[in-house]
């Protein structure tokens, strides 16, 4: 089996996670610069074109979106009308509530999930549903026991992580097979065929978190 070892060089993130937000007094004003640029890039406008309609500069529309000035409600009664939407519809991220679950050791939702095999038992251990980031992430607690099916085939869309607890496991993703052992982990693209191919050390219990983009109302299949 094949065993991954990453020697290309690390990959610079864009992210800061230990990064602070700005202050109380600002948080309402970067809510609603991230609001007007997600409805100017969704209406294909630049900059420019925004400042030709609205007559509002170029830097003072950069300093808006960006959260470091405070804009008139004049100011936003005339970008919501550039923009066709009211101007409530800039609020809408401060006033989004941001949830969390905690789940206790032992008390996950044991569930069927689509195209479960038999004998692979998954435990969900959260879920937030329709949510500010626009990505779903589904976080799993899979146990494979004795009577559990090999299936090296599964196939969904998103990204997927493994991270072995117990029990040791090959699995397969694409053409290539890893043996997984406690504490190795497993980062990959779930559109490729996936699963566990062969049951090496029972009970094997992994901890799996798929991730995807939120689906609209629109985009739901009848």
């Amino acid at each position: 089996m094949e065993n991954f070892k990453n020697t290309s060089k690390p990959v610079p993130l864009s992210q800061d996670p230990h990064k602070l937000r700005e202050g109380g007094e600002k948080k309402l004003e970067v809510a609603i610069g991230r609001e007007i640029r997600a409805l100017r890039q969704q209406h294909g406008m630049t900059f420019a074109e925004l400042s030709n309609q609205t007559k509002i500069s170029v830097s003072m529309l950069s300093k808006i979106e960006s959260g470091s000035t405070s804009a008139s409600l004049a100011t936003l009664q005339t970008l919501a009308d550039a923009l066709s939407t009211s101007i409530t519809s800039f609020f809408r991220r401060f006033e989004e509530a941001r949830n969390a679950v905690h789940t206790k050791a032992g008390e996950g939702v044991e569930i069927d999930r689509t195209g479960t095999r038999a004998g692979h038992q998954y435990n969900l251990l959260g879920h937030l549903g329709s949510n500010a980031s626009g990505v779903v992430v589904e976080p799993y607690l899979i146990t494979l026991t004795e009577e559990s099916d090999v299936f090296p085939t599964f196939q969904h869309d998103g990204i997927e992580m493994l991270y072995m607890l117990e029990g040791e496991v090959g699995y397969r993703h694409g053409d290539q097979s890893y043996h997984l052992r406690p504490g190795d982990t497993l980062f990959f693209d779930a559109d490729a065929p996936h699963g566990p191919d062969v049951l090496i050390k029972l009970p094997a219990k992994y901890l799996s978190i798929i991730s995807y983009p939120q689906r609209s109302s629109g985009d739901e299949k009848p």
